[in-house]
């Protein structure tokens, strides 16, 4: 809980830090790569670093919080925290780094406000910082401890034991386990981080999701290769050089947008690569034997650009499928439309795709009935959505 005294300070100054948030971020993170380059080596994403979305991300979910502990002073934002705790956790964060951010952070926040940063300010941001970081310090360390990890490694080798093209742009690998250690179990929807070298000598994660985690030990990651560099720069990789007998670097599973046990008939929802959650969860659903009503809504750009299509054709559930071009029926032409679609009451959806389709979607479920608490989304990379939703 922010201290009274924090708490009025922080809400007389939020708006100005708030308008100054990427101004900050970006000093931030140009101050920090600048002094301290070994932690683009492995653990932050030089590719969301070029495009920005890091720095976003870092933006919304100060701000995100900060809102938060003004507006319920009692609660504790579990789910934006959780979110982040996993995200860390797949990269290997550790309770040191949040005393390195801390220091440039806050001197990116002294060089940017300048004199509007008085000791009262700074301490009363610096009671916000610590409330989130001991939060997240404390929520990584039971994620790491469910995973069986000790100080955020969770590293284990997997060798590539088949290679199939789902799309010109897409490609599916099966791992098996490379050594003897210990398979940290994966629930349905959660993603792995691959680490790879990259031919300049940096290493560089990439987060996945696991379309299949079979009882066999087998487990499938599924790679839409992204154009541009350095966006795309490990897809790309992955794409030319991997083959069946190499061997990668993979995270144990996380993520906390996984399917749950109940009845509540299920949608899934999803658009382009979004849909490799949506497998994973079939999947399981077929394994198990369930009995749910399961719908399956998805949007893509062609019948041939659809990963993992013939995946998604399970005879265990309903599907409409959308394509931009190339429809044919039963299929449907154009952007997902719900109109006239009949979603069961009660029903609990899952959504995986990008920002502007889930944002859509997620509307479009709330005006045909779908309980706000009971629509549940993931995204690949830096949440853009923190706080937004």
């Amino acid at each position: 809980m922010l201290s009274a005294e924090s708490a009025a300070i922080v809400r007389a100054t939020l708006p100005v830090v708030g308008a100054s948030l990427d101004a900050i971020t970006a000093r931030f993170y140009e101050t920090m790569f600048s002094e301290r380059p070994e932690l683009l080596d492995g653990l932050f994403n030089r590719g969301n670093q070029a495009n920005g979305e890091q720095r976003r991300a870092l933006a919304g979910s100060i701000a995100s919080f900060a809102t938060m502990l003004l507006d319920h002073p009692d609660e504790r934002p579990d789910a934006l925290l959780a979110r982040i705790a996993h995200k860390h956790t797949a990269v290997g964060v550790t309770d040191d780094q949040y005393v390195i951010v801390h220091k440039y952070l806050f001197g990116a926040i002294a060089q940017v406000l300048g004199e509007a940063v008085t000791a009262e300010v700074a301490a009363a941001w610096d009671e916000v910082y610590w409330l989130m970081a001991g939060a997240l310090i404390a929520l990584e360390a039971r994620i790491y401890a469910e995973a069986g990890a000790c100080d955020g490694d969770t590293w284990q080798r997997w060798r590539v034991v088949a290679r199939r093209d789902e799309t010109p742009d897409t490609v599916s690998f099966l791992l098996r386990p490379a050594g003897d250690a210990p398979v940290p179990p994966a629930r349905p929807g959660q993603y792995v981080s691959v680490r790879v070298r990259m031919p300049d000598g940096v290493h560089q994660l990439r987060q996945y999701t696991l379309s299949n985690a079979g009882e066999d030990g087998l487990r499938r990651i599924t790679v839409k290769r992204v154009d541009g560099d350095p966006a795309g720069e490990v897809s790309t990789l992955l794409h030319a050089t991997v083959r069946p007998g190499d061997e990668l670097t993979l995270s144990a599973p996380f993520g906390e947008v996984t399917l749950e046990d109940g009845d509540a008939p299920l949608l899934l929802v999803s658009a382009g690569i979004g849909c490799t959650p949506m497998v994973a969860m079939l999947d399981h659903l077929v394994t198990t034997g369930s009995r749910r009503r399961v719908l399956v809504l998805h949007a893509d750009r062609s019948p041939a650009e659809h990963a993992l299509r013939e995946d998604m054709l399970r005879p265990a559930a309903e599907r409409i499928f959308w394509y931009e071009s190339g429809a044919a029926a039963p299929d449907r032409e154009g952007l997902m439309n719900l109109d006239g679609i009949e979603i069961p009451d009660g029903a609990v959806a899952y959504l995986c795709g990008p920002v502007p389709f889930m944002r859509d979607v997620r509307a479009q479920l709330i005006r045909a009935g779908v309980a706000a608490r009971d629509i549940h989304y993931e995204v690949f990379g830096p949440d853009l959505w923190l706080g937004a939703n």
